[in-house]
Formats: structure tokens, sequence, C-alpha cells
């Protein structure tokens, strides 16, 4: 989503710190290339006023320009404005602590992506928080509105309130609290109805609801592909109703940003989640200090590193652990390696979320590499018979033919996966003769991490451990890639 202005404020950034010293009027031309980023991705006038006006004033200090590092120095500067503007250091959830059962209302217009969220929400409230939901549609004005939600109940396992037709929103905010109270319900969800605009009528019936279920969390949902018309949606809606928070959605696609930078500024209000996928899991709390973090190409370990803890499975975590500590790496390993990096989001995903790695990222597309390398590698694997994926030495020249047909491919592309293959397993034993894995934990516990993947001890993460490619085991479920990962999946 942030692609663009990252772009933009990654190119003005190199420029500071290729500078050993900078004057007053380096940092002020930095700051106007800055201001017209952000006012092209649609951010508020307001907001870009406030915040270049703040930035700049801390930047032209006797202590950043005198400073050794003064590019870095306003990098950070920067990088602090933005997570104050997105809403400061604390990601702020929902507020479940009341009696039950406690009521969530979900607010917005028409289109927005109300009713999935709600089914996102609920899903996400039953297994992270371990609370019965129950969803309650009170969209009577959208032809299967209703049916959409009990349709998204069962998918994500929550119950929803049977459907009585010809009844009132209010009348069934009635009869939703009833039978919450009745099932001993932790959490009701209301999903109200939405229009193609805002009017007084839609702002009316959203007060009276929210007048019989007294909500605890009131919760715009708001769509990042509008831009500032998400700001003025926001405006409107806060006005009439208490909101207590904002949630985001389509943030995995190629809006410019501005709904997102500019919502916590002008609202006052803290943007809780953002959708990023279509996929009921799809919903993630929304941090200010990480979003910073990928505008201006720091990346985001942590996200990645929780991403990875959610898709991988402990039990093939457990079994690839001791095949390492053995020093065995087949082809079964490298395709359950290659899936979970799918589950992960792929190559993409994951190259924008490591520090530095945004133009590794942009030599990735232009060197051919797309996301389906993975599904060609995973299918070359699939036309191999057991035995050929528990040892794929047994590949001689008419196998790889039979191979490469099979799965759609060349015989090229069958030995680039081999020989990439081949250098994981190297990897393997290589770890087999540290001693294991017990030795490899030694060697990091005491303090050896640094000398041994030179580059990881440096700020960013920059250097030679990381900027040369993903080496040894350095990351959980990607079991140890090669330093030439690039030329082994180039497509042809």
């Amino acid at each position: 989503m942030f692609d663009t202005l990252s772009d933009r404020l990654g190119g003005v950034f190199d420029k500071l710190r290729g500078r050993g010293a900078l004057k007053e009027q380096d940092v002020r031309d930095a700051m106007r290339e800055v201001r017209i980023a952000l006012l092209e991705a649609d951010v508020a006038l307001p907001v870009v006023r406030r915040f270049i006006d703040g930035v700049t004033e801390q930047a032209v200090g006797h202590a950043v320009l005198k400073s050794i590092t003064p590019g870095q120095q306003v990098v950070k500067i920067v990088n602090d404005a933005l997570v104050e503007m997105l809403g400061g250091d604390e990601t702020v959830g929902l507020d479940l602590h009341a009696t039950p059962p406690v009521v969530i209302m979900m607010v917005g217009l028409q289109g927005s992506g109300k009713t999935t969220t709600t089914a996102k929400l609920a899903k996400l409230i039953k297994e992270k928080h371990g609370k019965k939901a129950l969803m309650a549609s009170l969209d009577v004005n959208r032809p299967a509105a209703q049916e959409q939600l009990a349709v998204l109940g069962e998918q994500v396992g929550v119950a929803t309130l049977p459907i009585i037709a010809g009844q009132q929103p209010t009348d069934i905010a009635t009869r939703a609290l009833n039978a919450a109270k009745l099932q001993a319900v932790d959490v009701l969800l209301l999903d109200t109805a939405g229009r193609l605009h805002v009017d007084q009528q839609l702002m009316d019936e959203m007060k009276a609801v929210s007048a019989i279920s007294a909500p605890q969390e009131t919760l715009l949902v708001v769509d990042s592909l509008t831009g500032q018309d998400a700001v003025n949606v926001a405006q409107s809606f806060g006005g009439q109703v208490d909101l207590t928070g904002v949630i985001l959605t389509r943030m995995d696609g190629d809006a410019r940003g501005g709904a997102a930078l500019s919502m916590r500024a002008v609202t006052g209000k803290p943007i809780k989640f953002a959708g990023t996928g279509e996929k009921m899991d799809a919903i993630e709390p929304f941090h200010p200090g990480r979003v910073a973090g990928r505008i201006l190409g720091m990346g985001d370990i942590v996200s990645m590193v929780e991403k990875a803890a959610a898709t991988i499975e402990a039990d093939d975590a457990e079994r690839l652990a001791q095949r390492m500590a053995k020093g065995q790496f087949d082809m079964n390993d490298l395709r359950m390696q290659l899936r979970q990096m799918q589950n992960m989001g792929g190559l993409g995903m994951l190259a924008g979320m490591m520090p530095g790695m945004k133009k590794a990222k942009a030599a990735m597309a232009s060197s051919g590499m797309d996301e389906r390398v993975l599904l060609r590698m995973d299918a070359i694997i699939g036309s191999m018979t057991p035995k050929e994926r528990a040892k794929p030495e047994l590949l001689n020249a008419k196998r790889k033919i039979r191979v490469a047909n099979g799965s759609g491919t060349q015989v090229q592309d069958v030995n680039k996966l081999l020989k990439m293959h081949q250098e994981m397993g190297r990897a393997m034993k290589q770890i087999k003769k540290m001693g294991g894995l017990k030795g490899l934990a030694a060697m990091f516990g005491k303090g050896g991490l640094g000398a041994a993947m030179p580059g990881l001890d440096q700020p960013g993460m920059g250097g030679a451990g990381m900027g040369g490619g993903m080496g040894g085991a350095s990351l959980p479920g990607l079991g140890g890639m090669p330093s030439n990962l690039g030329d082994l999946l180039k497509k042809k």
C-alpha cells in the first residue's frame, strides 16, 4: 500500500545519508520533497503542514546538524514523527473488559467491507481472546445482507442471530441483546446498515441502535482506497456517534496511504485494526511503529516472526529441527519450507518486511522473478516419486526429463531446484558439525551471533549477514535459503 510513498521517501533520505555534513538548507530542501511526497500520497493538507513544521523544527537544530551522522538523525526524527502521526508507540486493542455481553457496534458506508470485517473480528475474538461471540445483522436495506453475515458466520464458526423478516434495526438490536444474555455470550457484534453516502436517516438509525445497545466499542470501518474522503466520512460519523476506533480495510491494495496517515491526526480516534486481504484471518492489529518502519524501508521483522509463528505447524518445525540436528534435508523438507513461505505471503511479502530489502525486492521484479516461482518449484517436487523426493541423487537425466514434463517446466528448472537443495543440504551438514541445534544455540548464547553472521549486529541489519542473502538457518520457516536465491529462481 505504501510502496510509492516509501520509494519517494527512500530517495530523499538516501541523499541525506550520502553526505557527511548537512546545512540547514539541505534539510529544508529534503523536507520540501517529503511534503510533496505526502501530498501525492493523498494525506490531508493540515496534517502535512503540522508534520513538516514539527520535523523541520527538530531537524535544523544544532544537535542534529553538528552530529556525526546528521542524515541518520533526520531519518530518526521523521520516523518518530510518523509513529506519532499514526497513533503513538502503543497499539490500541479492543476493550472487552466489561460486564457481558460486551457490545461492539460496526458502522460505516456501504461497500467499505463492514460485514466481512465483522466476521473477521468475531473470528479473532473467538480464537485470540477465547470468548464466545454472537453476530447480528441490522442491515434491512441491502438485499441479502443478513444472509451474507449468516454464511460468513458458518465459515468462521461463530453463531449469528436468526433472521426474522420485516423486523426493524432497533427491534433486531433488542432481540440480539436478549439472545446474548440468554446464551451467556461474551461479545455481541452488531453489523449496522450502510449507505452509499452519509445521510441523516442513517445517522438517526445508528443513534437509536446505540441508545438501545450501549456499545462498549463503536468501530468505524473505512475503505483505505478512498483516500481523503475516508477522513471526511470519519468526521461525519464521529459527529453523530461516539466512535472508539477505526478499522481500515484493503490495506493490501494499491492505495496511496493518505487515509491511514491522516485518520488518527484528523479524528483523534485510534486505528485499531487493518484488513489485509479477503480471507477470514486477514485482519491484524494496527501497529503504528511497524507501519512507520515499512514506510521508511526499515522493515518489520517483528510482524514477520509473528506471521511465521502463526503459519508454521509445530509438528513440522519439530520434525525439521530433528532432521537438521542429524544433518538431513530431503526434497520433502524443502517442499515444506516452500509451502511455509507461500503461507507467509510469498517472496514479495517477506522481502517487504525485512530491513534494507526494498532494493532487493525491486531487483527481484526486474530480474523476472514473480510470486509463481514458489508454485513452480512445488510442482517440480510434486512430479517426483516418493523415492526421488527422499533421495534426490536418484534423479538421472531420464528421470529429470520425466519430472520436467510432469510439472510443465524444463530440465534447467529441475537442475536449478536440485542445486538449491544441495546448497541447503550443505548448510544442514554444517549445523551438524557445529554440534547440532544445541551447538548453534550455545554459539548464539555466548554472544557469537554478530561474529558468526557479520552484519546482523548492525543498525537495520543491513550488513553482509542479511544484505548478501538469507544464509544458514537465520529465519524461522525459511530453512536456510542459499545466498544465490535470485539466480536459482529466475523465471525463464
